[in-house]
């Protein structure tokens, strides 16, 4: 095993001597523009022609109910008998949502998933009957309709089923038309406020630093961790436009916390290049439990009385591998110690207990989070 403890410190070493430049970012990846977003749009349709894959109207009444309104608008009048014999399962009831993006139309197309509210077993070759899609404030802003794209099938019967992905969801590209625009507009004094999507001092400075260089002092200034304000110079000859195209191309190097995430129920392991820890000496002994069971079975001889008997058997092998000690020195990265303790063979469930007894002694200079 020593050679893979000289492996391991070599790595060590070598990442910790050669120093990776950060990579500078957009600031159209960085921020967003206050008030220019998205915003979501919810409806309840019928999905129909569907092969007896639909709701069962006899248990779903809001199904049941959700057709009687349809025949209604369609000017038919159904007597009550006909409602009582009503059995069909080509029909599923569904939600519809869709995201309308800024600046939208009306006469757009948007994209739109629709999901299913009852028990239908599958929409795939259904079609969405028109759907007036609303927002928040109860305005209709979009309509849907049309054929559904489902990426999962479900067949069988009631001995025997096959399913892949899910086939109880699918979207339609392009299944919504705008009918009505969100009301909203570019400042024209040219004054705007970036938000940042991660919130950090550091990236707000260098973001403000970038675009007081580009377009000359006073020209942005932060507010807060979160938010820049910019103002569109004078001497500027474009148009506002024009002028936020040209912010978003410039570049930044961001900056954030140091932080590590661990999911010890998948082994899963995230960190940042920016975790150090102080000198520490980690020993990580691998405890490995084999349980065996096995059947003894004791017989008369032949033409001999008694009865045949069968004893079970446990047997319980417990080995525990050698621990290795492993010096840490001042500085170095998580990533280096994830590399250089993958050399000696450690697992990630072996990293996250680590990982664990570092920041438990005080070594890790860095945000611990376990989900």
């Amino acid at each position: 095993m020593h050679y893979r403890l000289i492996t391991a410190l070599v790595l060590i070493g070598a990442a910790w001597l050669a120093a990776v430049p950060a990579q500078a970012t957009r600031i159209k990846d960085l921020a967003a523009v206050e008030g220019v977003r998205e915003n979501q749009l919810m409806g309840y349709g019928l999905v129909i022609g569907l092969s007896g894959t639909g709701d069962d109207i006899t248990k779903s009444v809001f199904t049941r109910q959700a057709i009687i309104n349809m025949t209604k608008r369609m000017g038919l009048s159904l007597g009550s008998d006909v409602l009582r014999q009503m059995r069909t399962k080509n029909v599923a009831t569904v939600m519809v949502t869709a995201q309308l993006p800024p600046f939208a139309r009306p006469g757009s197309a948007i994209d739109i998933h629709v999901s299913s509210v009852g028990d239908a077993t599958s929409l795939s070759g259904g079609a969405l009957l028109m759907t007036p899609l609303k927002g928040p404030d109860g305005n209709t802003y979009a309509v849907a309709q049309g054929p559904l794209a489902v990426g999962g099938i479900s067949f069988g019967g009631k001995a025997a089923k096959a399913q892949k992905n899910f086939s109880t969801s699918g979207r339609i590209t392009g299944g919504a038309i705008v009918e009505r625009a969100v009301d909203f507009a570019l400042p024209p004094s040219g004054d705007i406020v970036y938000q940042l999507r991660e919130t950090d001092f550091t990236t707000a400075v260098r973001m403000v630093d970038a675009i007081n260089h580009r377009f000359g002092a006073g020209t942005a200034q932060p507010v807060d961790s979160g938010t820049v304000k910019v103002m569109k110079p004078k001497n500027f000859s474009g148009d506002m436009v024009t002028f936020i195209a040209d912010l978003e191309g410039l570049d930044v190097t961001p900056d954030g916390p140091a932080r590590i995430v661990v999911n010890e129920r998948t082994g899963t392991i995230v960190m940042g290049q920016d975790v150090r820890i102080s000198t520490v000496a980690v020993s990580h002994g691998n405890l490995n439990l084999i349980i065996t069971e096995s059947t003894q079975v004791s017989q008369p001889n032949p033409l001999a009385p008694g009865t045949t008997t069968q004893t079970p058997a446990t047997t319980i092998k417990a080995t525990e591998d050698t621990g290795n000690l492993v010096v840490l020195p001042m500085g170095v990265s998580l990533g280096d110690i994830a590399r250089a303790l993958n050399a000696i063979g450690a697992t990630p469930r072996d990293l996250i207990a680590i990982f664990q007894a570092i920041k438990a002694a005080g070594a890790l200079q860095g945000e611990l989070v376990i989900l």
